[in-house]
């Protein structure tokens, strides 16, 4: 598909217009408090701001939304280029964009939430809970069960995807019987425990346990124990259907030959196939700096015991103890000490990354809403909560 031509706003566009001008002077109004909180941080967000905008307006395709965060509270936030190229509306920190893989860390938490509850422990078989599991195919005989610890650290062995043609594609609602016919054809790559190995299907597998464990319907579980009382009122599975399309940030894939598609991005909106525990989430620039604040322990933003929240921030693979995955969490040893802990995601039309020191409780939000273009979305959060931290509060 080549690219859209900028349409007229109907009533519908009318009304989108309306809602970001209330958002964009609420934006001006509310977030700049970086240089009062942190005079040092001045000209570091000016370089960074200017670097951004510059790489977004030479991808010429949509936009990022971007955010600093101390302690849970946005203190900068800016949006760059187009949150929706048919409708010419500007991107904004307030738009919604699909998170991809960061998901897997809302799942994690959600696991953590279970553990602290009393409901499962870290270390019980998955097929307790899901005997599907055991359908797994290639398990070496005298290898350990698949617990909770290895599908959230990704050394459950497990390969990156099932062989399962459609896998990622179908309705939300079904995503449970996607993900037992995936398992099905699934297969181990290697031993549990033995190293570490990305797994979609891993994930997969660890939201499903997570409802049989309890019950209870997964969207609804990180609704009502992450989503409410963190206050991330932007933060859906199923954006319409929560009243939230009007903040939605419409998806572009862009291809090497310069075609840019709507169509895909639009489309999976309804779903994903079994993709939901390990890349279902929306979210936003303010509600990603909230659950940061809450993995680095602010105060009043607790939602796990200490214990639980410092296992999601160990190292749990066994390749390198200053470099690795702890529990949903990538994580990585900085040469001052001090660690930086976060996720990547993406997915048709979206790319995001949060990354943040859990000690002195900075974090650094993007989301962009179209595939890829001159700004490495990780290596550019990094880099700036480096430059912070160096910086000091």
């Amino acid at each position: 598909m080549t690219v859209r031509r900028c349409a007229a706003p109907g009533a519908r566009g009318a009304r989108a217009i309306v809602l970001w001008l209330v958002l964009a002077l609420t934006w001006a109004v509310f977030v700049d408090e970086a240089s009062a909180q942190q005079p040092g941080w001045g000209a570091i967000l000016e370089r960074f701001e200017g670097s951004l905008a510059s790489e977004v307006a030479d991808d010429q395709v949509a936009g990022i939304a971007a955010g600093v965060a101390v302690d849970g509270d946005l203190v900068w936030a800016r949006g760059f280029g187009m949150a929706d190229r048919a409708e010419s509306a500007p991107m904004l920190p307030s738009h919604i964009s699909r998170t991809g893989s960061i998901s897997k860390t809302v799942t994690a938490v959600l696991m953590m939430v279970l553990v602290d509850q009393g409901v499962i422990d870290l270390d019980d078989p998955v097929t307790d809970y899901l005997p599907e599991f055991a359908d797994v195919a290639a398990r070496r005989p005298g290898t350990p069960a698949v617990t909770f610890r290895h599908l959230a650290s990704h050394t459950a062995g497990l390969i990156r995807e099932p062989r399962l043609d459609g896998a990622a594609r179908g309705p939300i609602d079904g995503w449970r019987e996607k993900t037992v016919e995936s398992l099905r054809n699934t297969a181990y790559d290697s031993v549990p425990g033995g190293r570490y190995q990305y797994s979609n299907i891993g994930f997969g597998a660890l939201g499903l346990a997570l409802e049989r464990a309890t019950g209870r319907d997964f969207m609804a579980m990180v609704k009502e124990e992450i989503f409410e009382p963190l206050g991330m009122t932007g933060s859906s599975f199923r954006i319409a259907a929560d009243g939230l399309d009007e903040r939605l940030a419409a998806g572009y894939v862009n291809r090497r030959d310069g075609s840019i598609d709507a169509e895909q991005p639009a489309r999976e909106h309804a779903g994903r196939g079994y993709k939901v525990p390990n890349g279902g989430v929306y979210s936003t620039v303010a509600d990603l700096a909230r659950f940061a604040g809450a993995l680095s322990g602010v105060p009043g933003l607790q939602l796990l015991t200490e214990e639980s929240r410092r296992a999601m921030l160990s190292v749990a693979t066994p390749e390198d103890p200053d470099r690795g995955y702890g529990l949903g969490l990538s994580l990585r040893r900085n040469d001052d000490g001090s660690w930086t802990a976060g996720h990547g995601g993406s997915v048709a039309g979206y790319t995001a990354t949060l990354q943040f020191d859990p000690e002195a409780r900075i974090a650094v939000v993007l989301l962009r809403n179209y595939q890829s273009g001159a700004t490495n979305l990780g290596g550019a959060a990094m880099g700036l909560l480096e430059e912070l931290r160096a910086a000091g509060r």
